[in-house]
Parts: structure tokens; C-alpha cells; sequence
């Protein structure tokens, strides 16, 4: 009955945005870097190859080059250009809201610490702004990252971020690849701050990112974990809150092949790299967006190879998740979590 009850709330929360766009499928083959060396295979094959690459060296797929480009206007609005190009001006300077923690007076045990906050998909500008003051009132100062084509980063052609989750399989890629190296250039604009202890809480889409970003992002110590899967690609196959994305996918790509060269960007590939973090795992026991039995399968990875966690069951869904009193349960979770562990 609870179940019942949960999936009907869920779909009327899912149904309130009516500018879901259905686009048309595209390889996106052009959005590979120095795509002119594949012009004698075909765009599946071309992203196949890159999609390989990527894994078998992860660590210059998700490298960067340093910059001291940054910009703290009024101690609070950070920005920096993004080490990735993209054809949209706008996409190319990463936007940041910075809140420390007061008073951030010395380099005390808890004035050290910060934690980096990735969004959902589609989050608005106020999106998770509540738990940033939430870690500054705990003694962690928060950095909260807009996400590539989200908030100050869209382009007017578009009203929801559609540029980063999509039909457009090597876009997707490359994006998710952008979000990942924006963390990371956060994450050494907070050291050269000072901070010491640097985390990374994540939410949904924010989720994959983070866990990603902490694997290969050495300043990073602890992840919090906000709806998990182990898959990009089966989210967005399953999810309720994709279903549009779906209709653009089914017949011209099967979920195999899609989940095969979409692992760049999943975190089952890079498990065996956050062995040494401090991690915390967050489902919904009612989710139809991150459906449970996928959430449920990556806790089990984190069982079979040891790796230690803690995790986190909210008795709601995905979406109502942001509704009280499960947001006020969400946040002590993630909360609690943090300030004993970093």
C-alpha cells in the first residue's frame, strides 16, 4: 500500500514540468575530441573507440590543466573557465556559490573543512542552497557548482538542461566529462584556499558525478552519495523522470550497447578507486527516477569488494525527497555523515 502510494505521489511530482522535450537520437559523434581522426569508421564505432580509451585511462580523460583563472566576486559568486570547450559560450565559464563557514578566522579543525555540492538535474538556481547554510552553520563551508548548462551556464535556446543528459550519446559523454573537471578545478580552488578537508556531496545526477570526481580527485576524502546506481545508462533507461529520453533511444540503440559506451561516465568503472574514501550511499526505498533494485545492486558491489560505506534508506521517493519532513531526514543523513567524517 505504501508503495502504491509513493509511485502515484511520484508520477504527479514528475508530471508539474511540462517542457520535457522529446529530441531526435544522435550519435553526436562531432562532440569527440579531434573527431576528424574517425572519419573512416562509423559514428557508433568512432565512440566505441573513444568511449574505450577513456576507460583504460581514465585519469587523462578526467585531467586538467591547473588554472589561476578564478574570480570571487562579493566573497560569494565564484567563477573560472571550464578546461573543456564547448560550441556555447555561456556553458564555457563555471559558475559557483560560495558559502563559508563563519567565522572562517583561523585554520581550526573545523573552519579546514569543505565540502563541494553537486545538484540535481535540472536543479534550479536555489536548488540545495538550504543545506549549503545548513554545512556553514555545522563548520564545513560549502561550495555549491552549477552544473554545465544549468542556471547562469544555459544557453536561451533551451529551458531545461538537455545538453548533459540526452539522445545525443557522445554530448552526454563529454559533458558528464566537463562536470567532472569543473569539481576537480573547484576542488584545487579550495585548497589553495586552505581548506585541508575537502568532501563532496552529491544528489541524483550530482551523485554519479561525485562519486566520480572523488575517484579521481585526490584532494577529495569523503563522498556523500545522494540516490545512487551503479549505471548511467540504465537510469536513463528505467528512470521515470527520463522516459522522454527513452522514446528517443529505443530502435536505434539497444540498452547493452548504450550502458557499454556510456561507462565512462557510470560508477560502477571506477569502484575499486575510492577504497581509501570515507563514503556514504543514499536510496530511496520508493524510487521510480533511481529505481531501487539498481541502487540496491551498487551497494552490493561496495559489499563484494569491501570497500567500506555507510548507507542511508529514506522511506520515500526521488522526488519527494525535496518534500518534508523526508528533505529534513535526507539532510540529517548527509549531514551527520559529513561532520563525523571529514
Amino acid at each position: 500500500m505504501l508503495a502504491r502510494f509513493f509511485h502515484a505521489w511520484e508520477r504527479r511530482l514528475v508530471s508539474v514540468s511540462k517542457d520535457r522535450v522529446v529530441r531526435p537520437f544522435e550519435w553526436g559523434q562531432e562532440w569527440i575530441p579531434h573527431s576528424n581522426q574517425y572519419t573512416n569508421t562509423s559514428p557508433q564505432d568512432a565512440i566505441e573507440t573513444w568511449s574505450s580509451r577513456a576507460l583504460e585511462d581514465s585519469s587523462r580523460f578526467f585531467g586538467f590543466v591547473p588554472t589561476t583563472d578564478y574570480s570571487l566576486d562579493n566573497g560569494a559568486h565564484l567563477t573560472f573557465p571550464s578546461a573543456i570547450k564547448t560550441p556555447h559560450q555561456e556553458n564555457n565559464l563555471v559558475h559557483a556559490h560560495y558559502f563559508p563557514a563563519a567565522p572562517l578566522l583561523n585554520h581550526s579543525e573545523k573552519t579546514s573543512r569543505a565540502v563541494i555540492v553537486l545538484p540535481q538535474w535540472n536543479a534550479d538556481p536555489d536548488g540545495h542552497v538550504g543545506l549549503c547554510h545548513l554545512l556553514s552553520r555545522f563548520g564545513m563551508s560549502a561550495l555549491r557548482l552549477s552544473l554545465p548548462y544549468h542556471d547562469e551556464r544555459m544557453p536561451t535556446e533551451l529551458t531545461r538542461a538537455d545538453y548533459i543528459v540526452s539522445a545525443n550519446v557522445a554530448r552526454t559523454l563529454q559533458v558528464c566529462r566537463q562536470a567532472v573537471i569543473d569539481t576537480r578545478l573547484a576542488a584545487a580552488w579550495l585548497h589553495k584556499r586552505g581548506y585541508t578537508k575537502i568532501g563532496i556531496l552529491g544528489t541524483s545526477l550530482g551523485s554519479c558525478l561525485a562519486l566520480i570526481t572523488a575517484a579521481h580527485e585526490p584532494l577529495i576524502k569523503t563522498a556523500a552519495l545522494n540516490h545512487i546506481s551503479p549505471y548511467f545508462a540504465d537510469v536513463i533507461w528505467k528512470g521515470l523522470s527520463t522516459s522522454h529520453i527513452r522514446k528517443s533511444l529505443e530502435g536505434q540503440i539497444e540498452l547493452d550497447v548504450l550502458r557499454r559506451l556510456w561507462m565512462p561516465i557510470s560508477p560502477a568503472s571506477y569502484l575499486d578507486r575510492i577504497k581509501n574514501k570515507r563514503i556514504l550511499l543514499v536510496y530511496a526505498k520508493y524510487d521510480l527516477t533511481f529505481p531501487v533494485e539498481l541502487s540496491q545492486q551498487l551497494i552490493r558491489e561496495f559489499n563484494q569488494r569491501e570497500i567500506p560505506h555507510k548507507v542511508g534508506v529514506l522511506p520515500c521517493g526521488h522526488y519527494s525527497t525535496g518534500v518534508a519532513p523526508f528533505k529534513w531526514l535526507d539532510a540529517w543523513f548527509l549531514i551527520r555523515f559529513l561532520t563525523s567524517n571529514l
